[in-house]
């Protein structure tokens, strides 16, 4: 029996993958078509291959592949015919191909609007390899010209992609979208602002209710026309309007289609022809065509079945799932469920945090029972246990809202655990594994660990969204079996950085091919490279310097490397004190180096802009001003912000600014398993946002409260209270050891609230180490904490005073000479458009 297969894409594909570990494989022979001239890949994660143009890294399998699974792959090959009566096909290379089933899985190709000048030179469509690969070559020249910039057309999720893209490659770019609002399928009228307020913010411009009339320009595009009369000036236009299923060689076969294209196909994908099915965006399924990966996998593993008639095969779902997630230019973006139903059947629950550029928004039925649907923006960290209670009908808690904003107080209550899924919960739908069935693996001991559990079942190969709930289903059901859940640093070291820590101290380990020979195996990799080099320094009290050809590269340039390819030179300011003298210097360096300047949310001046080379010479004349490295770019203490404290306000209760001043000299350079941020406020009022830090201290009659492990950002999380009211001795006492036993005890990159979240006991444990010395340990950590502070020194004067340190900032070894490319200012990038 012949099964063909029309369609070398993500879906194609899927079926063969299928096909490849069904049982009954040996009864069937299976060929398949692929137009383009590689083997399927990956167009999920398309805009990768702008950073490294490597198309290997988004294979989904070789040709070798399809040989050992015994599939017949025939690329670069288009089928033109279809005669369903004789059951043949025919390619543009003249081969005529039999068949017994037919899988249309042809997918679709991007919709080009009917606008007069589509065809001019420097408009491209976004869809294909050889696609990017055209874009980047244009680009390449683009970039050549000065005041180059892209447009794209289409404010929907692949627009998005694709801006994010031209950004990346150095263009500053705008997005054009004809509704009045971004992502209109998945965001209300709040969210599409907020997204838009943090894409501006980013660079990105932002054009909604824009109907393009004509694309303008004498052969290469210079500018868009809309109906509204205005004009934006650009010389690169990426279509992403939308999509076409591809349904013309079913059309043509008298193949059954919709009124507005697409191939129809029941719940078993079976079309009007015998023994002919359609699949992924080919394929209209209940008046819809489903532009996400998930859906066509299920299409596919449909298929399949029905051509094997598997008894379990099982038919497409009258509702298809288009819940998605996705980080669009480094913001988080999610929808779930029905984002917009009727008002009288739903009331929506919303959390809006505009200065942080957040919004959250459930949907529950008006009982407040079920979980209907919602949208998350700048901070989907909820998403995957949110759509699994939608998904799966489980009861709301009490409080509904404390699954937007987390369990609050004494009244506030839980959500469900992953644990708490039932086991026919749909954990990657990408693969279809269930809950069952990863506990199952666990449970019989075939896996123990997420990788084990990919490598079993292929869960979190595809869209990759669900594997942080894959962890969450391993280190939960580990801990309710009473097993220990060890997060080891890395295939070459089996250990926790807290024992990784203590080896290094114990066998006095000094670098990184020492610890590897000693404790690990292989060559290592970027992910225990930086973490040793985190614990040499707070193990030794070293600089970033010692250990630079394990950092990474901010760390090893010590100045946060930006998107243009320049880096960012920050200078420490304790307190946000500053002398006029030394804002003039800060003033007469961005002038001489032409950088960027702008004034952070943490009390300090960011310049940038700099070239590698200039790096030395900049650090040179701040150090001869007083400042010295503010370490914005490691993990380690950046600010402790301050209000102004007594001094000058009338409602403060201490002198905050001095005390923060001296904090912030205390721990300066401390290098830890993630960033630090302080705050000292002079009173309740809270000005220095103390209770959004890492640490914070807030002045009252008696003296300070201590607030530990609060943190902004994408997931914000107020600090709980340690200890207090104490006196500014006290409280310094015990900043010592709670940062000491953070840094002895964190995983590599979790900040200090998501610490003590995985910390047993919480709050009143930490209080119990911290404050009462339950382990004994307190003077010790005291100890080890005035052994850093003692150990202290400048990373900038470190190496600019080394010979041998400062030919790290050298672009070429064998010249003197600067770089030549061609860097676009930030500033450009920020300024008002002129139209």
């Amino acid at each position: 029996m012949q099964i063909v297969v029309i369609g070398n894409g993500m879906v194609g594909h899927k079926f063969c993958d299928l096909f490849a570990r069904h049982p009954r494989r040996g009864e069937f022979q299976l060929t398949v078509y692929g137009e383009e001239c590689r083997p399927a890949y990956d167009r999920v994660h398309l805009s990768a291959y702008f950073s490294d143009r490597d198309a290997g890294k988004l294979s989904l399998a070789t040709r070798e592949w399809y040989a050992e699974a015994g599939i017949t792959l025939r690329t670069g090959e288009l089928v033109t015919e279809l005669d369903t009566d004789k059951r043949e096909l025919r390619t543009h290379l003249g081969n005529v191909q039999r068949y017994d089933y037919l899988v249309l899985a042809t997918g679709s190709v991007p919709f080009v609007p009917p606008v007069p000048g589509r065809d001019k030179k420097g408009v491209f469509v976004y869809r294909t390899i050889e696609d990017l690969e055209a874009i980047l070559g244009y680009a390449d020249q683009l970039k050549q010209r000065p005041g180059a910039r892209s447009v794209v057309m289409g404010g929907g999720l692949l627009g998005l992609e694709a801006a994010k893209a031209t950004l990346d490659m150095g263009l500053p770019t705008d997005v054009v979208e004809f509704a009045p609002r971004l992502m209109p399928r998945q965001l209300d009228e709040v969210g599409a602002a907020t997204l838009t307020s943090t894409l501006t913010e980013l660079g990105l411009g932002v054009h909604l209710s824009k109907s393009t009339t004509a694309i303008a320009g004498n052969g290469s595009i210079t500018h868009l026309e809309f109906s509204d009369r205005s004009t934006l000036p650009t010389d690169m236009l990426i279509i992403s309007a939308g999509i076409r299923p591809r349904d013309e060689l079913a059309r043509k076969a008298g193949i059954e289609v919709g009124p507005r294209g697409g191939i129809l196909a029941d719940e078993y994908l079976r079309t009007s022809a015998p023994d002919v099915y359609a699949i992924g965006e080919a394929a209209l399924y209940r008046d819809m065509i489903y532009g996400l990966v998930a859906p066509g996998y299920d299409m596919a593993r449909v298929a399949l079945g029905s051509i094997m008639a598997d008894a379990d095969g099982g038919c497409m779902p009258e509702s298809i799932d288009l819940s998605t997630k996705l980080k669009l230019i480094g913001t988080d973006v999610a929808s779930f469920g029905d984002c917009f139903p009727p008002a009288e059947a739903s009331r929506s629950i919303v959390y809006h945090d505009e200065s942080r550029g957040i919004y959250k928004r459930i949907n529950i039925s008006r009982d407040g029972k079920r979980l209907l649907g919602g949208m998350l923006v700048g901070d989907a960290g909820d998403y995957n246990m949110l759509h699994q209670i939608y998904k799966n009908g489980m009861p709301l808690p009490p409080q509904p809202e404390d699954l937007i904003l987390g369990a609050r107080g004494v009244g506030g209550q839980p959500g469900a655990g992953v644990l708490d899924l039932p086991d026919a919960a749909v954990i990657c739908s990408c693969e279809n594994v269930t809950k069952g069935k990863l506990c199952g693996l666990l449970e019989d001991g075939s896996a123990a660990s997420v990788k084990e559990l990919v490598g079993c079942t292929g869960a979190g190969t595809g869209c990759g969204g669900c594997k942080p709930i894959l962890s969450d289903v391993v280190e939960n059901y580990l801990k309710a079996q009473g097993k220990v859940v060890r997060n080891v640093i890395c295939e070459h070291f089996p250990f926790t950085r807290q024992e990784l820590r203590d080896l290094v101290q114990l066998k006095e380990l000094r670098t990184y091919d020492e610890a590897l020979d000693t404790l690990g195996s292989g060559h290592g990799c970027e992910v225990c490279k930086p973490a040793l080099a985190s614990i040499f320094a707070t193990v030794y009290a070293e600089t970033a310097n010692p250990q630079a050809q394990i950092q990474d590269t901010n760390d090893r340039f010590l100045a946060n490397i930006q998107r243009n390819g320049t880096y960012s030179v920050v200078p420490r300011i304790p307190g946000g004190e500053i002398t006029p003298d030394k804002l003039l210097a800060i003033g007469r360096v961005a002038k001489k180096y032409d950088l960027y300047t702008k004034i952070t949310g943490g009390q300090r001046i960011d310049l940038f802009g700099a070239r590698l080379e200039e790096l030395p010479p900049i650090w040179e004349e701040l150090i001869a001003a007083g400042f010295e490295s503010g370490h914005a770019y490691g993990k380690s203490l950046r600010t402790v912000k301050s209000c102004v404290g007594s001094t000058w306000c009338r409602y403060g209760m201490d002198e905050s600014v001095s005390f923060a001043i001296e904090i912030e000299e205390r721990y300066k350079g401390l290098r830890s398993p993630h960033k630090l941020k302080g705050g000292v406020s002079g009173c309740i009022r809270e000005c220095a946002e103390a209770r959004g830090k890492d640490f914070g201290l807030i002045a009252v009659e008696e003296g300070y409260n201590v607030y530990v492990c609060g943190n902004g950002g994408a997931r914000p999380k107020h600090a709980e209270l340690l200890a207090g009211p104490v006196d500014r001795a006290t409280a310094v006492k015990y900043l010592d050891r709670f940062l000491m036993f953070y840094l002895r005890t964190a995983a590599p990159l979790v900040r200090t609230a998501k610490w003590l979240e995985g910390l047993d006991g919480g709050i009143a444990y930490l209080k119990s180490v911290v404050v009462d010395d339950a382990l004994g340990l307190a003077e010790e950590l005291e100890t080890e904490m005035q052994g850093l502070v003692n150990g202290y020194a400048c990373e900038w004067k470190e190496a600019i005073s080394d010979p041998a340190m400062r030919q790290r900032f050298r672009p070429f070894v064998n010249t003197e000479d600067s770089e030549e490319l061609a860097f676009v200012p930030l500033r450009e990038q920020k300024m008002p458009k002129p139209w």
